[in-house]
């Protein structure tokens, strides 16, 4: 299958033919235009993402949702500033159309002076509609625990989550991530089911593994992730991949990253995978540039032949 990995039959980026959807807000270091989440609705490719400064300027400070006729040129809908969410950044969100008409999109926040992440949640009869006045934590985290960057899906009438989870009580370890898996009735009252994915010792995910789309293969469901072996790897993420060990849980499977940027400190993370009605796919990720920036890339799949 052309673009796709011949083990999981799933697409993976093949980098030569992505375009840039949304470039970074300046060069350099830490600026970043990323952390997409994708859907395709009517005909119409709806996107959220994060756009960020260096650390000093401001962070994560801001989510956009924006939609695209063709999934390439899009124009915002909404942009939702950091200070409206009482958080000192802004990280992944997860754009999901509701099945009875609507739609949810849920915002990662830090905890100002902390290393705490919770995830609020906000609804709106159309991406235009969203408001952070109409916020509700969700995902809460505590005292030992921050929650981001959730993966959302609603699937034979039960919503699944996983969201991505770090150690507080060790600043020095807080950098870690490890996957639980959760699943709700509603979309807002959440039950953790344990974890879904942990990094491997010894291995280049070692330092963490963060589910970012879960898709259905061939042989079952397939996880994207992103992993690092080290804390100096953070936000330099890889994207591998792990197959379903059994229900929301999953086995990373790659013995390296399966897709790295050729640019930069090679980071490519956060990808979203959206699968069309024709068979094929289009793949939203965030990648490092030669400046140090990130971009947000998109690519399409084709359909088996």
């Amino acid at each position: 299958m052309n673009g796709c990995s011949p083990f999981t039959g799933v697409p993976l980026p093949e980098l030569e033919g992505a375009v840039t959807a949304v470039e970074p807000p300046d060069t350099g270091p830490g600026y970043w235009a990323g952390a997409p989440s994708a859907v395709f609705v009517d005909g119409v490719y709806y996107l959220a993402y994060r756009l960020r400064r260096p650390v000093g300027k401001g962070r994560g400070y801001a989510v956009v949702v924006a939609s695209s006729p063709n999934g390439v040129e899009f124009e915002p809908l909404t942009v939702l500033e950091k200070d409206e969410f009482n958080t000192e950044s802004l990280e992944r969100p997860a754009l999901v159309a509701l099945p009875g008409g609507g739609w949810r999109l849920y915002v990662s926040c830090a905890t100002p002076g902390t290393l705490h992440w919770r995830v609020d949640a906000l609804d709106a009869a159309t991406p235009e509609r969203f408001s952070a006045k109409r916020r509700r934590t969700v995902l809460p985290g505590d005292a030992t625990t921050a929650v981001k960057d959730p993966v959302v899906l609603w699937q034979d009438g039960l919503w699944h989550l996983w969201g991505c989870c770090h150690p507080l009580p060790d600043p020095g370890e807080a950098d870690r991530m490890t996957t639980r898996y959760a699943t709700s009735r509603d979309g807002l009252r959440w039950s953790w089911k344990g974890i879904a994915l942990s990094g491997r010792p010894g291995a280049w995910d070692e330092r963490g593994a963060r589910i970012t789309s879960v898709v259905q293969g061939p042989a079952g469901p397939v996880a994207y992730y992103d992993g690092r072996a080290t804390a100096a790897e953070n936000f330099f993420e890889r994207t591998g991949l792990a197959l379903a060990d059994g229900p929301g849980v999953f086995r990373a499977i790659s013995d390296v990253p399966e897709v790295t940027s050729p640019e930069g400190d090679g980071a490519l993370r956060y990808l979203s995978v959206v699968a069309l009605p024709d068979g094929g796919y289009r793949l939203y990720y965030e990648a490092s540039r030669a400046d140090g920036a990130h971009h947000l890339r998109t690519e399409r799949v084709p359909p088996p032949v």
